[in-house]
């Protein structure tokens, strides 16, 4: 298994902004402050998106972001030249059409089920969440259904979401061996 978790920054308006000059200021300090291997523009409230999404992908760019994706619209992704998209729970049928736009593809996975779904349309990774208690985002699964994930799927890479704000945090999900963690508080 792979011995170096990668981290995955996710973006919420709520601390980036809308304001595309805010966001680009709170982005760039955020990537300043944090190793981020991979980076995620989730915006689902402002009307601004594309225009965001254009300056997200810009600066990850800057910063020799290695995955630079965007959330739900792997036409947007493709368009403004994104690696990868990260698709939501309720998307299985688009992973193909994602896939041969030749996009990196990241699926939101909340059961085993999930991610069976995932790995048979070749889904390149998935998020398993939510890992801690997170508002508004079900029951934890905590690292013991984690680390079952990772020993029966390990043919797709699988991402911990959900709760993971602190070191402690980090700590207890790396010894579940996953590929990655995905975080919006804990990047801010």
């Amino acid at each position: 298994m792979k011995s170096d978790l990668k981290n995955y920054l996710i973006t919420d308006p709520k601390y980036y902004s809308n304001n595309p000059e805010l966001f680009k200021k709170n982005l760039k300090r955020v990537l300043k402050n944090n190793q981020v291997d991979m980076a995620c523009f989730r915006d689902k409230s402002s009307e601004n998106f594309e225009e965001l999404a254009e300056l997200f992908i810009k600066i990850c760019k800057e910063f020799n972001i290695k995955k630079i994706l965007l959330n739900q619209n792997y036409e947007l992704a493709k368009d403004l030249g994104a690696t990868g998209v990260h698709l939501t729970s309720k998307q299985y049928k688009e992973i193909k059409k994602a896939k041969d736009l030749d996009l990196y593809v990241i699926i939101s996975c909340h059961s085993f089920v999930d991610i069976e779904k995932a790995q048979e349309a070749y889904a390149n990774a998935v998020t398993l969440s939510p890992i801690f208690d997170t508002p508004n985002k079900g029951e934890a699964k905590g690292t013991n259904i984690l680390k079952q994930a990772i020993n029966l799927y390990e043919d797709i890479d699988i991402i911990a979401l959900g709760g993971i704000t602190t070191q402690e945090h980090i700590k207890k999900v790396k010894k579940a061996k996953p590929y990655g963690f995905a975080s919006i508080r804990y990047f801010i």
